[in-house]
């Protein structure tokens, strides 16, 4: 189901830009790209919900603890403080005034005059305490807001929140787990992300320690290359399947393309997108090559995604060589860079899923992923609402 989505999100695509060449009218391009990449993630979202909610036995676990009895007692402990501190402080001016006018002020005095100074300093002590657990609870209750219905955040988005630098967010988290505010709150092993549920943690380390293992077997590899020599390219391509060999030559004719119209292209803002377009597509077909099972869904995606992505590059190149560009050359070539960007936002989303659909099971596979993401700050939530 989520293969053919983002299939079909492939062709709307192609046909979108096939008719903006044929017709030289970008004006809308990049809208209609964003609208379609729009629909298709929400589809893809609402199925692997579905398959999530009508999973055997599901049940969306408890994670926060109700802070209305602490909020109470916040606000009873500020309003009482400040009471108890006014009467004191109040009760203390009026001595001193009386022993002015009086004229006695002795020892007795003084040790009256230094009760009613620290039960009044006690009492807005009290009422600071109070002000400190209702700012505390309105913090909590603003990194919940923030989350909603994810299970992990990214602690900048939470510092942006809150107005606090991200050392004071991870404290302020680190108690709030103590007080069992969080009922099953855990930070990454970088606290760069906030994870809110058991069983994504554990997720979380299943993926961390798998990382782990691959950069340890990644360096004895390389260990080997270097007494051994590196493995002939060919030898290696003939290991693989026929079909796999074949997308991979036609996946590097594509980027070899792709290559080629950076060179012609001069605007550095526009030879960034392509390069990063580049990295992406090498990216997916290093994952086709690791995991052939996945070639199938690959190449029908790719007879969508990389020959429009070519004819918008041709039709960029063209443009960018007139002499002379006038308001609609400049007002395509702009709408041409704008496109990329969302392109290049569902190359980064093919990718996702191919990960996710070769690592974990349907029902946690993006949650996994955009927990991973999140640490680093990358996860992009513009295309989820």
């Amino acid at each position: 189901m989520i293969n053919r989505d983002w299939e079909r999100f492939g062709e709307d695509i192609r046909r979108t830009v096939q008719h903006a060449v044929d017709f030289q009218d970008f004006g809308k391009l990049n809208q209609t790209i964003t609208d379609t990449v729009n629909d298709a993630v929400d589809t893809v979202t609402r199925n692997i919900r579905k398959v999530r909610e009508t999973g055997k036995g599901f049940k969306s676990p408890v994670l926060y603890r109700s802070v209305t009895s602490m909020q109470i007692k916040g606000t009873v402990t500020t309003v009482l403080g400040a009471v108890f501190g006014g009467i004191f402080l109040i009760a203390l001016l009026v001595y001193l005034i009386t022993s002015w006018f009086v004229g006695v002020y002795g020892i007795p005095e003084i040790m009256v005059t230094a009760l009613f100074l620290i039960l009044g300093i006690s009492g807005f002590v009290v009422c600071g305490c109070g002000t400190g657990i209702r700012a505390r609870i309105r913090r909590f209750r603003t990194y919940i807001q923030v989350l909603g219905k994810r299970e992990y955040c990214n602690i900048q988005e939470l510092s942006k929140a809150v107005k606090k630098n991200t050392r004071y967010v991870v404290r302020d988290l680190e108690d709030m787990f103590s007080r069992g505010w969080f009922l099953q709150g855990h930070l990454d092993e970088q606290k760069t992300c906030l994870i809110v549920s058991d069983g994504m943690y554990r997720q979380y380390q299943q993926i961390e320690a798998q990382r782990r293992q691959n950069e340890a077997d990644e360096a004895r590899k390389q260990r080997r290359e270097i007494g051994n020599g590196k493995e002939d390219v060919k030898q290696k391509a003939r290991k693989l399947p026929l079909e796999v060999q074949k997308v991979m030559e036609e996946g590097d004719a594509y980027i070899r393309k792709i290559h080629g119209y950076n060179d012609l292209i001069s605007s550095q803002e526009m030879t960034a997108k392509i390069s990063r377009m580049e990295t992406l597509v090498e990216r997916i077909f290093a994952r086709v090559e690791q995991n052939p099972e996945s070639v199938d869904d690959i190449h029908r995606l790719m007879e969508y995604y990389l020959p429009t992505t070519v004819k918008l590059l041709e039709a960029y190149k063209e443009m960018d060589a007139q002499p002379v560009a006038g308001e609609n050359i400049l007002s395509s070539k702009r709408e041409i860079e704008a496109t990329l960007d969302t392109l290049n936002l569902a190359f980064e989303k093919l990718l996702d899923s191919m990960f996710l659909e070769t690592a974990w099971d349907v029902s946690s596979d993006i949650s996994v992923l955009q927990t991973l993401l999140a640490q680093e700050g990358l996860t992009d939530d513009g295309l989820k609402k």
